[in-house]
Protein backbone atom coordinates (compact mmCIF):
# COMPACT_ATOMS: atom_id res chain seq x y z
CA UNK A 1 0.00 0.00 0.00
CA UNK A 2 1.83 3.29 -1.28
CA UNK A 3 1.77 6.48 0.96
CA UNK A 4 -1.29 7.98 -0.86
CA UNK A 5 -3.30 5.29 -0.05
CA UNK A 6 -2.19 4.89 3.62
CA UNK A 7 -2.95 8.49 3.94
CA UNK A 8 -6.80 8.50 2.42
CA UNK A 9 -7.48 5.70 4.84
CA UNK A 10 -5.98 8.04 7.53
CA UNK A 11 -7.41 11.18 7.20
CA UNK A 12 -10.86 10.19 5.91
CA UNK A 13 -12.90 13.37 4.40
CA UNK A 14 -16.23 14.71 5.75
CA UNK A 15 -19.20 14.62 3.40
CA UNK A 16 -19.46 18.32 2.54
CA UNK A 17 -15.70 18.27 1.51
CA UNK A 18 -16.46 15.40 -1.07
CA UNK A 19 -19.68 17.15 -3.04
CA UNK A 20 -18.43 19.32 -5.54
CA UNK A 21 -14.67 19.87 -6.69
CA UNK A 22 -14.10 23.07 -8.16
CA UNK A 23 -10.54 22.54 -8.56
CA UNK A 24 -10.25 22.28 -12.18
CA UNK A 25 -12.04 25.67 -12.96
CA UNK A 26 -9.91 27.92 -10.73
CA UNK A 27 -6.55 26.02 -12.65
CA UNK A 28 -8.64 26.49 -15.77
CA UNK A 29 -9.05 30.58 -14.91
CA UNK A 30 -6.20 31.04 -12.56
CA UNK A 31 -4.56 33.43 -14.51
CA UNK A 32 -8.06 36.22 -13.65
CA UNK A 33 -5.93 37.14 -10.26
CA UNK A 34 -4.13 39.18 -12.40
CA UNK A 35 -7.54 41.04 -13.35
CA UNK A 36 -8.66 40.53 -10.08
CA UNK A 37 -5.79 42.12 -8.63
CA UNK A 38 -5.34 45.18 -10.94
CA UNK A 39 -9.03 45.92 -10.10
CA UNK A 40 -8.65 46.00 -6.79
CA UNK A 41 -4.78 48.21 -6.72
CA UNK A 42 -7.85 50.40 -9.21
CA UNK A 43 -10.81 50.65 -6.25
CA UNK A 44 -7.99 51.77 -3.81
CA UNK A 45 -7.03 54.98 -5.19
CA UNK A 46 -10.69 55.21 -6.25
CA UNK A 47 -11.92 54.50 -2.82
CA UNK A 48 -9.30 56.69 -1.17
CA UNK A 49 -10.24 59.52 -3.60
CA UNK A 50 -13.97 58.80 -3.02
CA UNK A 51 -13.55 59.46 0.69
CA UNK A 52 -11.28 62.46 1.26
CA UNK A 53 -14.04 64.56 1.20
CA UNK A 54 -16.85 62.52 3.11
CA UNK A 55 -16.71 61.42 6.93
CA UNK A 56 -15.86 57.86 7.54
CA UNK A 57 -17.75 54.94 8.27
CA UNK A 58 -17.97 53.40 12.04
CA UNK A 59 -18.76 49.58 10.87
CA UNK A 60 -18.13 48.10 13.73
CA UNK A 61 -21.13 45.39 13.55
CA UNK A 62 -20.09 44.81 9.96
CA UNK A 63 -16.16 44.35 10.59
CA UNK A 64 -16.40 42.17 13.70
CA UNK A 65 -18.70 39.68 11.72
CA UNK A 66 -16.52 39.73 8.69
CA UNK A 67 -13.47 39.39 11.07
CA UNK A 68 -15.38 36.52 12.94
CA UNK A 69 -16.39 34.56 9.27
CA UNK A 70 -12.39 34.74 8.49
CA UNK A 71 -11.13 34.04 11.70
CA UNK A 72 -14.11 30.84 12.19
CA UNK A 73 -13.18 29.93 8.38
CA UNK A 74 -9.24 29.73 9.16
CA UNK A 75 -9.38 27.91 12.48
CA UNK A 76 -11.18 25.25 10.87
CA UNK A 77 -8.97 25.33 7.92
CA UNK A 78 -5.78 25.12 10.48
CA UNK A 79 -7.46 21.89 12.07
CA UNK A 80 -7.73 20.19 8.63
CA UNK A 81 -4.90 20.61 6.36
CA UNK A 82 -2.46 20.68 9.41
CA UNK A 83 -3.71 17.14 10.50
CA UNK A 84 -3.06 16.06 7.17
CA UNK A 85 0.12 18.04 6.41
CA UNK A 86 1.17 16.72 9.96
CA UNK A 87 0.67 13.23 9.85
CA UNK A 88 2.57 13.56 5.66
CA UNK A 89 5.41 14.74 7.53
CA UNK A 90 5.58 12.41 9.96
CA UNK A 91 5.02 9.35 7.36
CA UNK A 92 6.81 10.48 4.55
CA UNK A 93 9.34 13.19 5.77
CA UNK A 94 10.21 16.72 5.02
CA UNK A 95 12.04 16.27 2.11
CA UNK A 96 9.25 14.25 0.43
CA UNK A 97 6.36 16.27 1.88
CA UNK A 98 8.34 19.58 -0.08
CA UNK A 99 9.29 17.57 -2.99
CA UNK A 100 5.96 15.65 -4.59
CA UNK A 101 2.82 16.60 -4.86
CA UNK A 102 1.33 14.04 -2.81
CA UNK A 103 -1.15 16.38 -0.71
CA UNK A 104 -2.78 16.65 -4.01
CA UNK A 105 -4.35 13.66 -4.58
CA UNK A 106 -5.80 13.86 -1.18
CA UNK A 107 -10.12 14.76 -1.04
CA UNK A 108 -9.82 16.96 2.26
CA UNK A 109 -6.41 19.04 0.63
CA UNK A 110 -7.97 19.48 -2.82
CA UNK A 111 -11.43 21.16 -0.95
CA UNK A 112 -8.99 22.85 1.53
CA UNK A 113 -7.16 24.37 -1.17
CA UNK A 114 -9.84 25.73 -3.41
CA UNK A 115 -11.06 27.50 -0.14
CA UNK A 116 -7.73 28.54 0.46
CA UNK A 117 -7.54 30.45 -2.78
CA UNK A 118 -10.99 31.45 -2.99
CA UNK A 119 -9.99 33.10 0.46
CA UNK A 120 -7.13 35.18 -0.73
CA UNK A 121 -9.89 37.00 -3.51
CA UNK A 122 -12.52 37.10 -0.37
CA UNK A 123 -9.93 38.66 2.06
CA UNK A 124 -9.33 41.85 -0.24
CA UNK A 125 -12.59 43.11 1.37
CA UNK A 126 -10.21 43.98 4.30
CA UNK A 127 -9.52 46.87 2.49
CA UNK A 128 -12.81 47.77 2.23
CA UNK A 129 -12.86 48.68 5.90
CA UNK A 130 -10.07 50.28 6.01
CA UNK A 131 -10.86 53.03 3.02
CA UNK A 132 -13.85 53.30 4.29
CA UNK A 133 -13.20 53.85 7.99
CA UNK A 134 -10.54 56.20 6.64
CA UNK A 135 -7.41 54.23 8.58
CA UNK A 136 -4.06 54.44 7.28
CA UNK A 137 -3.47 52.16 4.53
CA UNK A 138 -0.34 51.14 4.64
CA UNK A 139 2.13 49.56 1.67
CA UNK A 140 2.79 46.39 3.15
CA UNK A 141 -1.30 44.84 3.65
CA UNK A 142 -2.26 45.93 0.07
CA UNK A 143 1.40 44.69 -1.24
CA UNK A 144 0.47 41.47 0.94
CA UNK A 145 -2.69 41.13 -0.26
CA UNK A 146 -2.33 41.43 -3.88
CA UNK A 147 0.65 39.69 -4.36
CA UNK A 148 -0.64 36.60 -2.02
CA UNK A 149 -3.66 36.09 -4.30
CA UNK A 150 -1.16 36.37 -7.49
CA UNK A 151 1.13 33.66 -5.93
CA UNK A 152 -1.50 31.14 -4.58
CA UNK A 153 -3.20 31.26 -7.97
CA UNK A 154 0.35 30.74 -9.66
CA UNK A 155 1.14 28.05 -6.87
CA UNK A 156 -2.30 26.50 -7.62
CA UNK A 157 -2.00 26.11 -11.36
CA UNK A 158 1.37 24.03 -11.64
CA UNK A 159 0.78 22.30 -8.25
CA UNK A 160 3.64 23.92 -6.58
CA UNK A 161 5.05 20.92 -4.06
CA UNK A 162 5.63 23.16 -1.42
CA UNK A 163 2.44 24.91 -1.61
CA UNK A 164 1.39 22.33 0.79
CA UNK A 165 2.97 23.65 3.62
CA UNK A 166 2.80 26.67 2.81
CA UNK A 167 -1.11 26.74 2.91
CA UNK A 168 -1.11 25.19 6.15
CA UNK A 169 1.41 27.76 7.84
CA UNK A 170 -0.92 30.79 6.54
CA UNK A 171 -3.72 29.51 7.72
CA UNK A 172 -2.39 29.07 11.44
CA UNK A 173 -1.02 32.42 11.47
CA UNK A 174 -4.47 33.44 9.88
CA UNK A 175 -6.75 31.96 12.17
CA UNK A 176 -4.96 33.38 15.40
CA UNK A 177 -4.65 36.94 13.21
CA UNK A 178 -8.60 37.24 12.33
CA UNK A 179 -9.43 36.13 16.13
CA UNK A 180 -7.40 38.98 17.49
CA UNK A 181 -8.79 41.25 14.48
CA UNK A 182 -12.77 40.31 15.84
CA UNK A 183 -11.65 41.01 18.96
CA UNK A 184 -10.53 44.54 18.36
CA UNK A 185 -13.45 44.67 16.09
CA UNK A 186 -15.76 44.12 18.81
CA UNK A 187 -13.62 46.55 21.42
CA UNK A 188 -12.21 44.15 23.67
CA UNK A 189 -9.42 45.28 25.36
CA UNK A 190 -6.51 42.90 24.37
CA UNK A 191 -3.00 43.16 25.48
CA UNK A 192 -0.57 44.40 23.49
CA UNK A 193 1.50 41.21 23.51
CA UNK A 194 -1.21 39.44 21.75
CA UNK A 195 -0.99 42.01 18.77
CA UNK A 196 3.37 41.49 18.66
CA UNK A 197 2.58 37.58 18.46
CA UNK A 198 0.34 37.92 15.46
CA UNK A 199 2.73 40.17 13.75
CA UNK A 200 5.70 37.33 15.70
CA UNK A 201 3.93 34.78 13.41
CA UNK A 202 4.35 36.35 10.49
CA UNK A 203 7.21 37.15 10.08
CA UNK A 204 8.12 33.33 11.44
CA UNK A 205 6.24 32.39 8.76
CA UNK A 206 8.29 34.25 6.26
CA UNK A 207 11.18 32.49 7.48
CA UNK A 208 9.72 29.57 7.38
CA UNK A 209 8.66 29.74 3.88
CA UNK A 210 12.10 31.00 2.82
CA UNK A 211 13.48 28.28 4.75
CA UNK A 212 11.12 25.26 2.88
CA UNK A 213 12.56 27.42 -0.04
CA UNK A 214 15.28 27.13 0.16
CA UNK A 215 15.74 23.26 0.76
CA UNK A 216 13.09 22.13 -1.59
CA UNK A 217 15.36 23.88 -4.19
CA UNK A 218 18.48 22.03 -2.86
CA UNK A 219 16.64 18.75 -3.10
CA UNK A 220 15.53 19.08 -6.28
CA UNK A 221 18.64 17.71 -7.31
CA UNK A 222 17.05 14.44 -6.45
CA UNK A 223 15.66 12.00 -8.83
CA UNK A 224 11.60 12.63 -9.33
CA UNK A 225 11.59 15.96 -7.14
CA UNK A 226 9.34 18.31 -8.58
CA UNK A 227 10.52 21.95 -7.75
CA UNK A 228 11.20 24.06 -10.11
CA UNK A 229 13.67 27.18 -10.37
CA UNK A 230 10.51 29.47 -11.42
CA UNK A 231 9.07 28.12 -7.97
CA UNK A 232 12.35 29.07 -5.91
CA UNK A 233 12.06 32.50 -8.01
CA UNK A 234 8.17 33.05 -6.70
CA UNK A 235 8.92 31.54 -3.34
CA UNK A 236 11.84 33.77 -2.70
CA UNK A 237 10.74 36.88 -3.71
CA UNK A 238 8.11 37.38 -2.10
CA UNK A 239 8.67 35.78 1.01
CA UNK A 240 12.37 38.09 1.66
CA UNK A 241 10.23 41.02 1.15
CA UNK A 242 7.50 39.61 2.84
CA UNK A 243 9.68 39.10 6.01
CA UNK A 244 11.98 42.13 5.39
CA UNK A 245 8.52 44.44 5.33
CA UNK A 246 6.81 42.67 8.61
CA UNK A 247 10.24 42.90 10.26
CA UNK A 248 10.23 46.70 9.56
CA UNK A 249 6.39 46.80 10.46
CA UNK A 250 7.27 45.40 13.94
CA UNK A 251 10.63 47.29 14.51
CA UNK A 252 8.76 50.57 14.00
CA UNK A 253 6.03 49.09 15.95
CA UNK A 254 6.77 48.11 18.82
CA UNK A 255 10.77 48.55 19.48
CA UNK A 256 11.36 52.22 18.03
CA UNK A 257 8.43 53.80 20.19
CA UNK A 258 10.09 52.13 23.05
CA UNK A 259 12.91 53.18 22.41
CA UNK A 260 12.10 56.38 22.17
CA UNK A 261 9.97 57.16 25.15
CA UNK A 262 13.55 55.75 26.86
CA UNK A 263 15.57 58.66 25.63
CA UNK A 264 13.34 61.29 26.51
CA UNK A 265 12.62 59.85 30.49
CA UNK A 266 16.43 59.97 30.39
Amino acid sequence: MNITDKMEQLYQPYTFEQTLDISPFLEQYWSSSFLITGVYLLLIVVGQNFMKSRKSFDLQVPLTLWSFFLAVFSIVGTLRTWGYMGMLILMDGPKHTLCFTIFCKNTVISFWSSLFLLSKVIELGDTVFIILRKRPLIFVHWYHHSTVLLYTSFAFKIKMPSGGLFMAMNFGVHAIMYTYYTLKAAKVECPRKFSMLVTSLQILQMVLGTIFSILAYIWRQDFGCHTTEKDLLWSMTLYVTYFILFAKFFLETYILPKVKDKTKIQ
